[in-house]
């Protein structure tokens, strides 16, 4: 009875139960609840087995099935503009905020040790986006390479038409029995939530937030203006839909993006919610793989400009107009080909500060936190990946407006079935 009691709870609100028990546990136990990482570990691991066949599967599938070649192009300038379109809100919300908070003040942090980072040019970027050997892009999980990869074989089993269709159903098959595997994976996340916010709140404490919390307070603060009024408005009046009920079905996969710090490791969730919806399965599998490779609001907008700023303030240097302005078209830029894993947001964040001429050391004032704020970062990129989802997929046609208002009994049928 009791089991049966726990399968009829929504989903959302078991991944947040899990959330909030995990901190507590956390605030509760401190250090000792680092023992619980391994549960995290756990699901990230069984997360991360799903992205490489995932996203071939999917990117391929998504593309042989858009149809016509003129609405494949139309789609994707649609997400690219979008992409580009809330990178560049982002930026800019960032340097305002980070503008208006004093948030350096007259503190004294001990530097950790920054490990120094090599960042490719941009021409070597456009050269790294081709893989070489395809089969060891798929096995060492290089996402770009993946996706370029298989959007060149998309578009060739097109081209080739009935000939290529055994290949395009084995593709097919394949992205079925991923897209159950995710469903069963899906079902840990409770405990994956559990166990990784445990292991933060225990490692972190509240207390060692303090020090950083004015920067902190900034990102959170600049995120959840994007969150709440970029997206939200875009879904509001680009897509005329309602952004309450967005919100209410984008939980879940807010909630492991916060917790797991990773737009890739997220895809699965994100997926199940887009789905939720009504966002059509052959859009949403194009879409999210590439917004967790290119959409990165929270860690190539808000954060490098925020965290630019906080680094000036730090060493007082001070920053003028054109300052700002190379921030800001850096910071969108950067973010276009960075990996969605947990850390990334640092190879921006070497970028913007080596364009403006700020010491790179100043890395060391926030690499402590950095975990803690990721975790908003991730939430953002993700929650922009699903808007993307709905106001495009709205635009072409891509979506059931009946799917997106329905209640959430039929949304847990979707994750038992």
């Amino acid at each position: 009875m009791m089991w049966q009691t726990i399968k009829n709870i929504p989903f959302w609100q078991k991944v947040l139960a899990a959330f909030i028990l995990g901190a507590g546990v956390g605030v509760i136990f401190g250090e000792s609840a680092t023992v619980l990482k391994p549960l995290g570990d756990l699901f990230i691991s069984a997360i991360k087995m799903l992205v490489a066949p995932l996203i071939f599967c999917a990117i391929v599938v998504s593309i042989t099935s858009l149809g016509s070649e003129v609405s494949l192009k139309r789609l994707s300038f649609k997400t690219l503009s979008m992409f580009m379109f809330t990178g560049t809100i982002a930026s800019l919300i960032g340097l305002t905020i980070g503008s208006v908070i004093d948030m350096g003040g007259s503190m004294e942090l001990v530097a950790t040790e920054v490990r120094e980072r090599n960042v490719p040019g941009f021409a070597q970027v456009l050269l790294d986006m081709i893989p070489v050997n395809p089969f060891a892009s798929l096995a060492e999980g290089k996402v770009l390479q993946i996706i370029i990869f298989a959007a060149l074989i998309g578009i060739a089993i097109n081209k080739v038409g009935e000939k290529a269709e055994p290949l395009k159903r084995t593709i097919e098959a394949g992205a079925e029995v991923m897209f159950q595997l995710t469903r069963m994976v899906l079902q840990l996340t409770p405990i994956g939530v559990f166990g990784l916010m445990a292991w933060v709140v225990g490692e972190y404490g509240l207390s060692t937030l303090l020090p950083l919390g004015k920067f902190i307070g900034a990102i959170y603060l600049a995120a959840l203006i994007h969150i709440i009024f970029v997206y939200g408005g875009l879904v509001k009046f680009a897509a005329k839909l309602s952004p309450i009920q967005f919100f209410r079905k984008a939980i879940p996969a807010q909630i492991v993006a916060f917790t797991t710090a990773s737009s890739f490791g997220t895809l699965p969730a994100s997926t199940r919610c887009t789905e939720s919806m009504g966002v059509s399965k052959r859009y949403g599998s194009f879409v999210l793989p590439l917004g967790a490779t290119m959409n990165m609001d929270g860690c190539g907008g808000i954060y490098p400009a925020i965290a630019a700023i906080f680094i000036a303030q730090i060493y007082g240097i001070p920053l003028d107009m054109t300052d700002y302005m190379l921030i800001a078209v850096t910071a969108t830029v950067a973010s276009v080909g960075t990996a969605g894993v947990p850390g990334s947001a640092m190879v921006m964040l070497t970028v913007t500060l080596g364009v403006v001429g700020l010491p790179l050391e100043g890395i060391a004032f926030i690499a402590a936190v950095d975990r803690i704020i990721d975790m908003i970062r991730t939430a953002t990129n993700v929650t922009g990946d699903m808007m993307t989802a709905v106001v495009i997929g709205k635009s072409e046609g891509q979506l059931d407006e009946q799917q997106f208002y329905a209640q959430e009994n039929t949304e847990i049928e979707q994750v038992r079935s």
